[in-house]
This record gives structure tokens, sequence and C-alpha cells, in this order.
């Protein structure tokens, strides 16, 4: 998926609809966008498919130890969670002309809200 624009930016709460972090006692799992890869298609979203690293002292890290961390989760495996509605739903783009100048906006399909409020 080695595309430039993805669905989903950095900031962005979104829902895991599939992997093994999908759910946790039957209820989906969420989070926040914390970094996003377009150049591979990744993103790296918080609590997420956490991964543990045992990490040498050095005097970067004064305390050695296990360290937790964010794992990469491919971005067809989320799904944006909508600001104003609260439901994971599919965004599409529309451009919009502001005071001259065309932007390109996501709008929730569900509540047709934007979801890119500046």
């Amino acid at each position: 998926m080695a595309t430039d624009r993805l669905h989903v930016k950095k900031g962005d709460e979104v829902q895991i609809i599939a992997g093994r972090d999908r759910s946790k006692k039957g209820r989906p799992r969420r989070g926040r966008v914390i970094q996003v890869r377009p150049e591979t298609g990744y993103v790296v979203v918080d609590g997420i498919n956490v991964q543990k690293k045992a990490m040498r002292q050095s005097q970067k890290m004064r305390q050695g130890g296990i360290i937790e961390r964010p794992g990469q989760v491919h971005a067809s495996n989320v799904m944006l969670v909508c600001p104003n509605c609260n439901a994971p739903t599919r965004a599409t783009r529309v451009r919009r002309e502001d005071e001259g100048r065309v932007r390109t906006v996501r709008v929730c399909r569900k509540c047709k809200k934007d979801i890119d409020t500046e």
C-alpha cells in the first residue's frame, strides 16, 4: 500500500477492526494515532500492539530493563472514529472553498459532518 495519503492522520481516534488487538473481553479496542507512515502503509496507535524489548543500561537510558512500546499496525486494520457521532466510520473527502482557496476535508459518512476541524 505505497500511497502518499492514508485515511487517518496523527491525533485521530481509531478503532481496531482486524488482527490480534481487535477486541478485549468482547469490546472493540480504540486508541489515538501516534505516528503515520504513509510510505509503508502502517500507523502506530497508542496502547495497541504493545511490544516488549529488553534494553541495556546506557548513557541515554539510565535504567535498563524491559521497555514496553506500541508497535505498528497496518492502516487497513484500523477504522476512523468520528469525533462528532463517536462511531467508527469511513471518511469521504470533499473539496470545499474557504476564503478563496480550495481545500480537501474529510467528512463522516454517517453524520455528514466535517472530521477535520481546525
